[in-house]
């Protein structure tokens, strides 16, 4: 053991002191000078190489000599040529798309075979080809949706916003747009995603291993990056839909150095209703932005922002609106040909609002975040990489301000109390290929979390803000005996986490790898829900005095297999995931527009486990996956000491998000030129609720009773969705290019029951249940084209 932490500590000294040259640069698409992220660079003679990072930027250190390079990207021609490397070497390189294979070889997953020797584990890239393959509710090409077909990946139902991934809660999914994070990522109540598919480059989930560079969330980190433009040529592209339509164009704003993109999407059935006497409304819209510009061959700068919105009205009685609004700039400085940096400027803000002309009042709350990111990448050589920087976000926190909208309704203005918070990390990670089979990635993340003074703080007997009534045996609020005041400036609670990471793979040939993690995250922002699904008014809370931090310790190994060649592949992986600091709420909770949120909640604990399964045919005319997980995902609150009983006895109980078997098929079939077929099959088992046990009567009501949590399920879900795309042939020296999308959801009209609740029949008196189903069978036909 002495002997290999001496080797991990020497090896950089050692390796630099070789005579050693580094070749660098960056890897752009000829067609529209868009950087490419993920480009394989080998060096074949000496067994290894690199990847480009999210500004296509790559760099590797070798010993001098004449080495044959290739470079490849999936559905782009190879580059192949010798380097004579004697000296540093600055190389960028420009690849084709390669037009005579067939476009889908659609979702990658430590694809190739640099790839199973890197430590990096549950991981899944998902290309837009595949985004926009994949049959969609109402032929909305969705990013969420897309995602749901992985392992380990699910939600809670047709319409229902957000994911859940290995069990975890919708809140604890880092998702990140441009860097900038993303509150609330979707449109409709989950109807459609806040992702524009159109204007999106890579898209990456990271579902355990999870580098140090990520945090604050402990389940997932969703990473987006949307195009830069094209800076060769105007170009345009969009899509007419049965319910929503887009729009995307593309240009230099100087040629090879600069472009905009400026996209936008928005639906419009609501325009219809009207005709049919109907005065409900409800529509989104949304625009991605972008700029980018490179100043020289060593300074790059983007401007990108996203500004969406949401409303549903009854009646103009009843108006909710929503929505997501991003500003990033990003600054990319190279060093050297081994140290590259981005220093990124974020703000973001989620705004979420309710009009109820009945009672005469409006309610506006939200969050934002002012999000400062320095990160820096430094390719030592080709065996060792460190990952190093900063980031500090401050967040502004409105539970809610409710105020009159007409001077007769006689509500009063009032605002609920802001809270203030500070996050700080530090992180270092590193890349490490100890020996040719043996490989890690290993960091250390810092994070400091500060919650700032407010207007008001409840004070409590014994600091305990929810009491235990023992005759009862049942949680309530507490009455505050004081409040106190504090200034902004103070402090009324901090928290320190250390945050290790680890994973390592073992390479057993060119084509068969076992590979091992362990995360550790903390997450210190937490979402106010007992339902489901969550809703648009649901609130975000700071950890502080009263709620403590999440805390996750993730383990995964995994087995991973490259099959004739690359053609078929095969992932087996398990994990475990222990939680402390699950919020939990006592029975009866109200969390809307409530002052004193420590009153209803309870820090309690979470696990889940289980194995996942990925097959994947990558090549030939049919192409796809199938995907399978089993798990299992319980949540307890145990007593606080001897004279209490706990929430739910204080027994362990299945989340609102256990679905203890996911399967999953997608399949694409190129017939010729014109015509393609995509499918998918899902297949979960029932959600977990709760149905009465027994009733009594109380005053001439039936009132029904309810035993422990979640004992029972919904009806297991499943369909099948299918889709076809005809692509006429195009004429000679015309730009205008078109498709035709035509799918079908739910193929077989399955009603999968979003809720079962139960009623007494008004004509036999018999109590019943009633299913109450989101979707049946839906056609769509949607129009693509660009010029």
């Amino acid at each position: 053991m002495k002997k290999l932490l001496l080797l991990l500590l020497l090896f950089p000294a050692i390796a630099l002191g070789q005579q050693k040259y580094t070749l660098s640069g960056t890897v752009l698409e000829q067609a529209s000078g868009e950087s490419l992220i993920g480009v394989s660079i080998l060096i074949p003679e000496l067994s290894t190489g690199t990847t480009t990072n999210e500004y296509g930027f790559y760099s590797i250190t070798v010993p001098e000599g004449t080495y044959e390079v290739t470079v490849s990207y999936l559905g782009f021609s190879d580059i192949t040529e010798t380097i004579d490397l004697s000296s540093n070497l600055r190389k960028d390189y420009r690849l084709e798309e390669n037009l005579e294979s067939l476009e889908e070889v659609v979702i990658t997953a430590d694809n190739d075979r640099l790839d199973v020797r890197k430590p990096q584990m549950s991981v899944n890239t998902v290309k837009v080809a595949t985004i926009k393959s994949i049959p969609a509710v109402l032929g909305e090409a969705d990013v969420i949706r897309s995602i749901l077909l992985l392992p380990g990946v699910t939600n809670a139902g047709e319409a229902a916003s957000g994911f859940n991934v290995r069990g975890g809660a919708v809140d604890q999914n880092l998702i990140l747009l441009d860097e900038a994070t993303i509150f609330n990522s979707s449109h409709l109540f989950g109807f459609f995603s806040v992702f524009n598919p159109d204007a999106i480059k890579d898209v990456k989930l990271y579902k355990g291993g999870i580098p140090a560079r990520y945090g604050g969330r402990v389940s997932s980190v969703l990473e987006i990056f949307q195009k830069e433009g094209n800076s060769q040529e105007f170009k345009a592209n969009g899509g007419i839909g049965a319910v929503t339509s887009r729009l995307l164009l593309e240009g230099p704003l100087e040629k090879d150095r600069g472009a905009f993109l400026f996209g936008g999407r928005g639906s419009y059935a609501h325009l219809f209703l009207p005709l049919f006497d109907i005065e409900n409304r409800a529509y989104f819209y949304d625009v991605n932005t972008k700029l980018n510009y490179r100043i020289n061959e060593r300074n790059n700068v983007f401007l990108s922002g996203y500004f969406g919105r949401d409303l549903f009205s009854v009646n103009e009685s009843f108006v909710n609106t929503y929505g997501n609004a991003v500003v990033n700039f990003r600054w990319n400085h190279i060093f050297s040909d081994k140290l590259f940096s981005n220093l990124s400027l974020i703000y973001s803000d989620y705004f979420y609002g309710l009009e109820l002309d009945f009672v005469g009042f409006e309610w506006d709350s939200g969050i934002q975040n002012f999000n400062v990111k320095y990160d820096l990448k430094h390719y030592l050589n080709d065996k060792f990489q460190l990952n190093y920087g900063l980031n500090n976000i401050y967040y502004v926190f409105n539970p809610g301000k409710i105020k009159p909208n007409n001077p007769d309704s006689g509500i009063v203005e009032d605002q609920l109390i802001k809270k203030y918070a500070n996050e700080f990390a530090a992180y270092i990670d590193v890349e490490h290929d100890i020996t040719d089979r043996l490989s890690m990635q290993y960091g250390l993340r810092l994070s400091h979390f500060i919650r700032f003074g407010q207007d008001e703080i409840n004070v409590y007997a014994d600091n305990n803000p929810v009491e235990f009534d023992p005759f009862l045996l049942v949680y309530r609020e507490a009455e505050p005996i004081e409040t106190v005041a504090s200034s902004r400036s103070d402090q009324l609670a901090s928290f320190t986490n250390f945050e290790p990471r680890v994973s390592m793979a073992y390479v057993f040939d060119d084509n068969t790898s076992i590979k091992a993690s362990y995360t550790r995250l903390a997450q210190y922002l937490h979402l106010l829900s007992n339902t489901s699904s969550p809703t648009p008014l649901d609130v975000w809370t700071p950890s502080g005095p009263f709620v403590e931090p999440q805390l996750l310790d993730q383990y995964a190994i995994g087995f991973f297999k490259n099959i004739k060649d690359g053609d078929y592949s095969l992932e087996i992986e398990g994990f475990y995931k222990d939680i402390q600091n699950r919020i939990d709420y006592i029975d009866g909770a109200e969390l809307i527009a409530n002052d004193a949120i420590e009153q209803v909640i309870l820090n309690g604990e979470a696990r889940a486990y289980g194995a996942e399964l990925l097959f994947r045919k990558n090549e030939g005319k049919l192409t796809g996956w199938l995907a399978y997980t089993w798990s299992k995902s319980e949540q307890r609150t145990p007593p606080r000491n001897e004279n209490e009983i706990g929430i739910n006895s204080g027994e362990w109980y299945a989340t609102p998000y256990d679905k203890r078997h996911d399967i999953s098929l997608y399949a694409n079939y190129e017939l010729n030129d014109k015509w393609s077929f995509n499918t998918n099959f899902i297949y979960q088992t029932g959600q977990p609720t709760n149905y009465p046990i027994g009733q009594f009567e109380f005053q001439g009501l039936v009132i029904p009773y309810y035993g422990l949590r979640n004992q029972e399920r919904l009806p297991d879900f499943h369909r099948i969705d299918v889709s076809a795309t005809l692509k006429p042939k195009q004429k000679a020296g015309r730009k205008w290019q078109g498709e035709w999308v035509f799918s079908i959801y739910n193929l077989y009209n399955r009603r999968n029951a979003a809720a079962i609740n139960f009623r007494r029949n008004q004509d036999t008196g018999v109590n019943e249940a009633v299913r109450t189903s989101i979707f049946g069978i839906i056609p769509a036909v949607t129009y693509n084209f660009k010029f």
